[in-house]
């Protein structure tokens, strides 16, 4: 699954690559990667087709703004660190690098500095980003959350009442939160054909759940809960997110606490984070909610993200990832800033490398089921 991210005219970089690529000049998207020459872990970026350690950019003193000229955020071998900085060191990175990867700009001719800094894309290993303190996972698609109780209650109940007065969610496990690529064993647990005796096997409604992730970059003091008004200034950024389910063991084991083994054995995510900042261009307005959200959710100019997602399933015997279903970030009924504000309403404390999971992404289609 992957979001399509197009290169606009506005900005040109030195480094060539072509109008449909990903990873245009105005991304800019942080992760982490080993270094293939030290062998060290560092912060990153990725511009075409190479990944751009930022660590080493900070010791050739690349970094001399005021929020970055200091202690080298990204000598890291995770964002943490630079994520707790806030938006404003977040928004000097983007525009430091935006300049320094510029059409004409000093660094397109250093080409000491390029070699130290620039490594092929194909070449580098990408890294877990993020140490990722607590997940949450949400119940956001109402028409995911429509299809699914349809499924168990029919179509005349097929929505609890709370669905459309807050947003759903449950925690999940981080410690089973691996990179994409990382292989995934096949569950085993308890099963039941019949919903009253369960039998030992191994998972055979193995699943997929198309989802984004949102990163809390600052956190909030135990006791003091996020206003909706602020709450973006939380979150770093975005990244895919695939939430393995293990359906078998989640239909026997789901009563009445909600899903438990059948969650916590894998979830991969992306190596690359995008920033709200990068995802401007493509923000529209929030689908109308009804009924009116209740005060502490209701946004001034509630906004989401018109992000393309795909899911395509491809076996060792094919050429080419079939697509399986297709949809839109914009599905969502609850998006990042309503669940975040949710989350910490009691005064939940927060903290920079939270992970909170949309749930899955489903449209109005058959063809957009996540």
């Amino acid at each position: 699954d992957f979001f399509k991210m197009e290169a606009g005219s506005a900005l040109k970089s030195f480094v060539e690559y072509t109008s449909e690529h990903h990873f245009p000049l105005e991304n800019i998207p942080f992760g982490t990667f080993k270094n293939p020459e030290t062998n060290e872990t560092h912060c990153c970026t990725r511009i075409g087709d190479f990944v751009i350690d930022l660590a080493v950019l900070h010791d050739l003193g690349h970094f001399s703004g005021d929020h970055l000229k200091g202690e080298n955020v990204f000598n890291h071998e995770f964002l943490n660190t630079f994520m707790a900085a806030g938006r404003p060191a977040w928004t000097e990175a983007r525009v430091t690098i935006q300049n320094l990867f510029a059409e004409g700009s000093s660094f397109a001719s250093d080409e000491d500095g390029k070699s130290k800094t620039m490594f092929a894309f194909d070449k580098v290993e990408m890294t877990l980003p993020v140490n990722i303190k607590d997940y949450t996972d949400f119940y956001s698609s109402k028409h995911h959350a429509y299809n699914v109780g349809c499924m168990i209650r029919g179509p005349d109940n097929a929505l609890q009442p709370n669905y459309t007065y807050l947003p759903v969610g449950y925690h999940g496990r981080s410690s089973s939160i691996v990179l994409s690529g990382t292989d995934v064993r096949r569950p085993k647990g308890q099963v039941s054909a019949d919903k009253k005796v369960p039998t030992w096997s191994d998972c055979k409604r193995l699943d997929f759940e198309l989802e984004m992730g949102a990163y809390v970059g600052v956190g909030n003091e135990l006791g003091k809960p996020i206003k909706i008004s602020n709450s973006s200034d939380h979150i770093f950024g975005l990244s895919l997110l695939n939430d393995w389910s293990a359906r078998d063991i989640q239909v026997w084991e789901y009563v009445p606490l909600g899903p438990f083994n059948a969650k916590n054995f894998a979830s991969t995510v992306s190596p690359w984070i995008i920033t709200l900042e990068a995802l401007e261009p493509f923000k529209i307005a929030h689908q109308e909610q009804d009924p009116e959200p209740l005060p502490y959710l209701k946004e001034e100019n509630p906004s989401t993200y018109n992000i393309d997602l795909h899911v395509g399933i491809q076996s060792e015997s094919m050429d080419a990832p079939h697509e399986v279903c297709k949809s839109n970030f914009k599905h969502l009924y609850w998006n990042v800033n309503q669940q975040l504000t949710h989350h910490a309403v009691t005064g939940c404390n927060m903290s920079t490398g939270d992970f909170l999971g949309s749930g899955t992404i489903s449209g109005p289609e058959k063809s957009e089921r996540g």
